[in-house]
């Protein structure tokens, strides 16, 4: 049983900055998926066991970076250029190997492992 423990929320103004970090586990892929209230859990991004290939919801790319550094056994979001719409709770999520396609990383049904996420608020 895998522990995922997030961490590095907090509260922003638009335009700012958050970096989230999680275990990680270095044959696992690994994501990052938020929850605004009322709404689904959506995928925001994704990175394979390597860290070579990276995965992004179109309503990040650019301003999001996700990434690993397996040697620390640490996952980290940097978040950039944030904005009120990215307000939601973060979590970090993994389950074993690769994906056959690429559409999978986003997926949340697809992975076996959870945190118990970290608040993001982003006021205007």
């Amino acid at each position: 049983q895998l522990q995922l423990v997030e961490s590095g929320g907090g509260s922003v103004q638009t335009g700012g900055s958050l970096r989230l970090s999680c275990t990680a586990y270095s044959t696992y892929s690994m994501a990052w998926f938020r929850q605004a209230p009322g709404k689904e859990r959506e995928g925001v991004a994704a990175i394979a066991p390597g860290g070579g290939s990276t995965y992004y919801a179109d309503s990040v790319k650019g301003r999001f970076t996700i990434s690993r550094d397996n040697a620390k056994n640490t996952l980290y979001l940097q978040m950039n250029s944030l904005k009120p719409a990215d307000t939601g709770m973060y979590y970090c999520a993994a389950v074993s190997g690769y994906f056959q396609f690429s559409s999978s990383y986003l997926v949340a049904r697809y992975y076996t492992f959870w945190g118990q996420g970290t608040q993001a608020t982003v006021s205007s």
